[in-house]
Formats: structure tokens, sequence, C-alpha cells
């Protein structure tokens, strides 16, 4: 991998590929050392729960420096397409935000992205002149038509929210990786290092990590892990693996063996 191996998402760079969510952190002063050493350079802001604006209770920006860090205006809570177009045009009032992550939930049980409103919406936002990063399932076929509508990133689960399963299908990813030239950035469903690492190994651009740093036990140990375990997977990925073969084979020479 070189150095200057870089994300780039609407045409901006960005050296990390760890992006970090804002959510589930015992206070704003934990969440922002987290994502201080995590290395993340964007990160998502619930606008339905997360004060941005309320000066008499404490603002996200007092944390976090906007100048510094990119705010990434999410749906999250949204289950209908009106929802969640009302949410990203306020975002866009508010702040000037145009990226946004895009999700339209189907049920509150598994937070399954319901795919026919996310499809609507992001035909829309993009009209509208968003740049619109989706949330989505891992579905080849729905990820075409996303990018097809004029979505920036892709963003398949890898396992429910909040599950800490990590990826769980791994052909649907590798065929989405093969078939999409947008970036493609797994979201929700990691539970520690090595998932990330497996999923920068299947040739992700990027992981969306919330609930594994902030919930962890040591969330400022865990956002470290994560950023480590980001870079080991990239640079696994572009070194050129041994193929896997059924039968052992020395690692020694036997030429010349005494």
């Amino acid at each position: 991998m070189k150095k200057s191996d870089n994300l780039i998402i609407a045409r901006k760079k960005y050296k990390s590929r760890l992006i970090v969510g804002t959510g589930k952190y015992k206070s704003m002063s934990e969440c922002a050392k987290a994502i201080k050493l995590s290395g993340a350079e964007i990160v998502t802001v619930a606008v339905r729960r997360v004060n941005i604006v309320d000066k008499n209770k404490p603002l996200l920006m007092d944390y976090i420096n906007p100048k510094k860090i990119t705010y990434l205006p999410n749906t999250a809570g949204c289950f209908t397409s009106d929802e969640a177009l009302r949410t990203l045009r306020l975002a866009r009032e508010i702040g000037g935000w145009k990226l946004v992550k895009l999700e339209v939930l189907g049920d509150k049980k598994t937070l399954f992205p319901d795919m026919i409103e996310t499809l609507k919406s992001t035909k829309i936002l993009t009209k509208e002149g968003f740049k619109v990063m989706v949330y989505c399932t891992d579905d080849p076929l729905m990820a075409k038509k996303l990018e097809d509508v004029g979505a920036c990133a892709i963003m398949p689960l890898a396992a429910p929210i909040g599950s800490g399963l990590g990826i769980q299908n791994y052909t649907n990813i590798k065929i989405i990786r093969n078939q999409t030239k947008l970036p493609l950035i797994i979201d929700a469903g990691l539970g520690q290092a090595s998932d990330a690492t497996i999923a920068m190994e299947l040739g992700c651009d990027g992981v969306l990590i919330n609930t594994a740093i902030a919930q962890a036990k040591n969330p400022f140990q865990m956002a470290i892990a994560m950023k480590h375990a980001v870079l080991a997977g990239r640079n696994s990925y572009f070194s050129g693996r041994i193929k896997k073969q059924t039968f052992a084979e020395a690692s020694s020479p036997t030429k010349g063996i005494i």
C-alpha cells in the first residue's frame, strides 16, 4: 500500500479509512477522545438524536471540530422515505451539509434497511444535489441499482446494527466489490478489530464503526485497535496472499538437505 493511498468520497480525500459513529458513548468527552485515538476523519451524526444547535445543552461541535472532522449527517431512526428526506433537508438548512448518509429502516426488530424506500430516497436526494452514502443490504443487485441512481458510496451491512456478529456473507461483499467503482464501506455489525481487518481484506474501501467502539469495556483501546486493524487489512489486501491448498508445503527448501 502506498503512503498516498487515500479514501476518496465525493471527490474529497481522506487519509483514514475508518469512519466512526458518535452515539452510545457515556459522554461527549469520551466520544471525542475515542475519535481522536481512532484517527477517523469522518464521523456520523444522527440528526434526529444528537444536539447540534441548542446552545443551552452540550453541543457536539464543542467537542468535535467540524472544520477538522467531516460531519456525516445520517437518518438513523427513520422508517419512511418522507422521514429521511425531511431529516436530511433539515441538516442541509442547519449546517449546509450535502454529503449525507441515508438509512431508511424496515422494522424495529432487525433494523434492516427497507431497500424500496432507500432506493426511492437516493434517487430524490441525488437530484436535489446531495452526495448520498447509502446504508443497504448486502444484495449485489440492489447495490447496483443504488449506484445507477447516483449514490456516491455503497454501505452494505455486515450483520444487524449493533450485533457485533461480523461479516455474515463474504460472497456477496466480494461480488459487490467486483461490480462497483464506488467506495464500498462496511456499515453495521462489526464487533472486534479482526472483523474490520476481514472487511478490508475483502477489498472494502473502509468501515463504519460505532457500537463496537462506544460499548467496548475500554473504548479508547478499541478505537486504537480498529485504527490498526483497518490499516492491516488494507495492506493485506494489496500484498497478494498465498493460495489456499489442501496439503502441507515445507517452509524450508528440500533441495540439498542433509
